[in-house]
């Protein structure tokens, strides 16, 4: 996801909007513009992949719930093992500064929602899977190599939100695996500072 750790979102602002308020209207963007994309080919229905007939309903959402929290858990086996992955965490709590559990909970709907109606339900309907994925990886480049395993990993949850929304046939899974990765991630990295070294 853009924001996958809220990095992308500036350190709180003194003025101005909440961290809050720019992730809804940067993810209400997202989806506006996912809804012009499928718009231009007469098709606003974003949530359902076409030619499919979504039949799982609440099982799709159960499963991304799931799949959601594999990723977790193989997050903090990362952290648990990897001097790149307790590099990361550091780098994002830094970023992150203070999230109140209303902001992680708003930052992590708004991403998990606008990202997968855009990348999943507009781009990879015509892009394809692989050129969907790549985009989305490319879009979680950080500064310096030290970053590529976000990428990677950023790529890999591409290709399994985007095999989930042909499989499933909606968007259920896919918004359900990246919101409890985003809101789980995010809130354990906001609690936990590692020791530098």
């Amino acid at each position: 996801m853009i924001l996958a750790a809220g990095t992308d979102l500036p350190d709180r602002p003194t003025t101005g909007w909440s961290r809050s308020a720019t992730a809804t209207a940067l993810y209400t963007g997202l989806t506006l513009a996912a809804l012009v994309w499928r718009g231009a080919r007469s098709d606003l229905n974003i949530f359902v992949h076409p030619g499919t007939d979504p039949r799982f309903g609440f099982l799709s959402v159960v499963a991304g719930v799931a799949l959601g929290g594999a990723v977790v858990v193989l997050s903090r086996l990362a952290v648990a093992r990897f001097a790149w992955a307790r590099m990361l965490h550091r780098e994002f709590h830094e970023l992150l500064g203070p999230l109140s559990d209303r902001e992680v909970l708003v930052i992590a709907l708004a991403s998990s929602i606008g990202e997968e109606c855009f990348f999943r339900g507009a781009m990879m309907v015509d892009l394809g899977l692989l050129a969907s994925a790549a985009i989305f990886a490319l879009l979680h480049v950080g500064p310096g190599w030290r970053y590529m395993p976000w990428t990677i990993s950023a790529f890999l949850m591409g290709l399994a939100m985007g095999a989930c929304f042909r499989f499933f046939g909606d968007l259920g899974a896919p918004i359900a695996a990246h919101f409890t990765v985003n809101y789980l991630n995010l809130r354990h990295i906001r609690d936990h500072e590692l020791p530098k070294g």
